[in-house]
């Protein structure tokens, strides 16, 4: 009898052990480029001046002064034009190498990078570590919508960034080498600030003078995947989200394309504007349904409203988003020789 007890107790050990490892299992899905992108994001569409279409969307300044550009390199004279392009797109996932957006795939290189955890410091103070994960995504050009336009990145569909490759990650210490500033903001009263900017995001887009923080998500720094302050899923994620392209621009590898100066090109920006981005969640459920009007939002804008329900045990833990950068252009209309 106590052996069949025995045998009993370690049956469900191994049991537990496998739950435990299926918990664990990397989930994701394709996105349906069709069904599954709030298109209504891109707007409003602005030629020469003129609002062509709005949809009640949000948007920031656009240059002023006459609708005609000129470029010099190469030369041109055209129109300025301005839209919000879905140009990328960020996994944030609890697994290394898991990625979300590829199905739910998981890479094997052969060595390990730090999982994902949380932590309760006290009864109220939670944290946690993602990793993430940085695509190529110009999806208008690669789904050929519009041909031969150069104010849209003409590129294909690709992985460019792994954090699990980036030392930086998930080190505070090693990060300071990117945002060595951070010192100047790890004080009480510089992060109570970030409630101006907590309000300034829902209400419309961030204040860029906070530039040290996320909005309601948290603090902009360090730039990497350990949240000091885990409300819940979606939150965490869109903080880490957040950062990684805040990091990408420090690192020289996003650059602007808003403004005077991005009428003829892209140009460095070192330390990100906030405001030349909206994202809107693809997984674990995409965010398509409108919420007054709207299916994105601004970064730092909080996630009580649009988040609600969209972090589930087991398949919903693991976050997909696609990323929409301001696009200022002078569409070129007479070739100048």
């Amino acid at each position: 009898m106590k052996s069949v007890r025995n045998l009993l107790l370690a049956f469900f050990v191994l049991l537990a052990g496998a739950q435990t490892t299926l918990a664990a299992t990397c989930k994701g899905k394709f996105a349906n480029p069709i069904t599954d992108i709030c298109w209504s994001c891109m707007f409003p569409l602005r030629i020469a001046g003129v609002t062509l279409a709005s949809l009640d969307q949000e948007d920031t300044p656009n240059p002023g002064g006459a609708p005609v550009c000129f470029c010099g390199n190469p030369p041109k004279i055209g129109f300025k034009v301005s839209f919000w392009e879905p140009v990328r797109r960020v996994d944030v996932s609890r697994e290394p190498f898991c990625m979300v957006s590829l199905g739910g795939v998981k890479l094997n290189p052969g060595f390990d990078a730090p999982e994902h955890g949380r932590t309760q410091q006290d009864d109220k103070n939670r944290s946690s570590f993602y990793q993430a994960h940085w695509y190529v995504d110009p999806i208008i050009f690669y789904l050929q919508a519009v041909l031969d336009n150069g104010c849209l990145e003409n590129m294909g569909f690709d992985l460019a960034y792994l954090t699990e490759l980036d030392p930086l990650w998930n080190d505070d210490e090693l990060t300071r080498i990117l945002n060595p500033d951070v010192y100047l903001f790890a004080n009480f009263p510089a992060q109570a600030a970030c409630a101006a900017d907590c309000v300034a995001a829902t209400a419309g887009f961030s204040n860029n003078l906070f530039f040290w923080c996320a909005g309601c998500n948290g603090s902009m720094y360090p730039l990497n995947g350990n949240v000091a302050a885990h409300v819940g899923g979606v939150q965490a994620s869109s903080l880490v989200a957040t950062r990684l392209i805040a990091k990408m621009h420090r690192e020289g590898l996003m650059w602007a394309a808003s403004g005077n100066d991005g009428l003829c090109g892209y140009y460095p920006q070192p330390l990100m504007d906030k405001t030349n981005y909206k994202y809107h969640m693809l997984y674990p459920i995409p965010q398509t349904k409108k919420i007054a009007g709207k299916c994105c939002q601004p970064f730092g804008r909080t996630t009580i409203l649009w988040g609600a329900g969209r972090e589930f045990p087991y398949a919903g833990e693991d976050f997909s988003y696609q990323v929409f950068r301001k696009r200022n252009c002078c569409q070129g209309a007479v070739g100048v020789k």
